[in-house]
């Protein structure tokens, strides 16, 4: 495994061109509208008043402290840097090929992609399953300023059973090997679970990812069955925990839902076969819902248009699931279940198109506004990092997008962001990314 981290590390590295910039300059921004991802209620007319990389101060009015720079937004809506709390960055290309795929290519793929994630207005990804050395330099280049990306929190591969929805030998000739640790999450056993925990923490993860259930996009197993039993389960939740890392568990099934939830997950991803009883359990232990609407309609147009671009009965698994990870998602905010955005982008299309999943949570009845809180309040509050990113207010990291007109009223207008700043750092100004400096 070192050579193979030594040569991803290599091929990123090709694209470091800069060293980390300095500090930006005192920045005061004109904000004609400020939604601030704390209250529903916008503000008019209000400066946001900058330091280094930190939000110091909100000031009504138009403000400029002698010496600032000024941001003239006054002419558009500014929100807060958005979260996606579901993604696959290194996704794309070669990712999907186990036999011809390598984390080299992976690395380069995943460097793109990030660019284009932040260009789309969001400053802060959860990450949920890939290859560890790749997304841990990734992240380390990101944080240096090496590349451009958002804010970036990593799991490292998904742990889940022998045959499970993340076993990277499904669908494989059994007699085919790899001599590296590539099924280092694949555990049968709560020994096995936990030192898998331990090991991802030792590599760097942020979190942890698990399947409590079986998938869609994987050969062979059900989405409506538990896959990791009960004592699993509570082996990699009280391990986590112990850590301090929160875990995200797939779950499409009820069973699988259930019992996570019962095992102290943090949050469940998809959830697509939850019903009453679950949003009142998921309720009652604080557990977040993560619908990830994006990925049921990106796997679904591929199943309806193009079947034979899928391995067999993943097809007819998309078509039955996605209808009712729809109607999942406004269920689990009617009933009160706190609620993220993600959107388990695959790589069917280019990244950068993570706003389309507050449009699908609006088309499937969840208000605007409240799937704009899903995307930074709450994001950030299942982050664990509702003191750094999620909201416009001092001592926030300068994470602010910018939007002409009023998302409010068309969500949609948030696949158009005008401007992006990350950590007082402008990436993108009047629609237009700045050159990579």
């Amino acid at each position: 495994m070192k050579k193979r981290f030594t040569t991803a590390a290599l091929a990123l590295g090709a694209l470091l061109s800069t060293t980390a910039p300095a500090l930006a300059k005192d920045v005061v921004i004109h904000a004609g509208t400020l939604i601030d991802g704390i209250s529903t209620t916008p503000r008019t007319q209000v400066s946001i008043v900058i330091k280094d990389d930190k939000i110091v101060g909100i000031e009504k009015g138009f403000v400029t402290p002698a010496g600032a720079e000024v941001v003239d937004l006054a002419g558009s809506v500014v929100l807060p840097g958005l979260i996606d709390m579901h993604d696959h960055v290194s996704g794309g290309g070669s990712r999907r090929d186990k036999l011809r795929g390598t984390p080299e290519q992976q690395a380069f793929q995943a460097t793109w992609n990030v660019r284009q994630i932040l260009n789309g207005g969001f400053t802060t990804v959860r990450d949920v399953g890939g290859n560890m050395e790749v997304m841990a330099g990734l992240k380390n280049a990101i944080n240096a300023g090496l590349i451009p990306g958002p804010r970036l929190w990593i799991s490292g591969p998904a742990i889940s059973p022998t045959g499970g929805h993340s076993d990277p030998s499904n669908g494989i000739d059994p007699r085919w090997e790899r001599t590296d640790d590539w099924k280092m999450t694949v555990v049968d056993g709560p020994v096995e679970a936990m030192k898998a925990v331990r090991e991802l923490h030792k590599r760097g993860a942020d979190h942890i990812k698990i399947h409590s259930s079986g998938g869609v996009a994987s050969v062979g197993d059900d989405p409506n069955l538990q896959l990791l039993r009960d004592d699993e389960l509570k082996a990699i939740v009280d391990t986590a925990h112990s850590l301090n890392m929160k875990v995200a568990s797939h779950a499409h099934g009820k069973a699988g839902i259930e019992a996570a939830v019962r095992a102290g997950v943090d949050s469940i991803e998809h959830g697509t076969y939850s019903d009453a009883a679950t949003y009142k359990l998921m309720k009652e232990r604080g557990t977040y819902m993560v619908p990830t609407l994006f990925a049921g309609k990106e796997i679904y147009d591929v199943a309806v248009t193009t079947p034979d671009k899928l391995p067999p009965t993943v097809a007819d698994k998309a078509i039955a699931v996605t209808p009712t990870m729809v109607h999942n998602a406004v269920g689990a905010w009617k009933a009160g279940v706190k609620v993220a955005l993600g959107t388990d982008q695959l790589g069917w299309r280019p990244h950068g198109e993570n706003a389309k999943e507050l449009e699908y949570m609006v088309a499937a009845g969840i208000p605007p506004m409240d799937a704009i809180l899903a995307g930074t309040r709450n994001a950030a509050d299942l982050l664990g990092r509702s003191n750094e990113v999620g909201s416009v207010q001092p001592g926030r990291y300068a994470d602010i997008i910018a939007v002409t007109g009023d998302p409010t009223r068309d969500i949609t207008i948030l696949q158009k962001v005008q401007f992006v700043m990350k950590g007082g750092k402008v990436y993108k100004q009047d629609g237009k990314p700045l050159a990579f400096n």
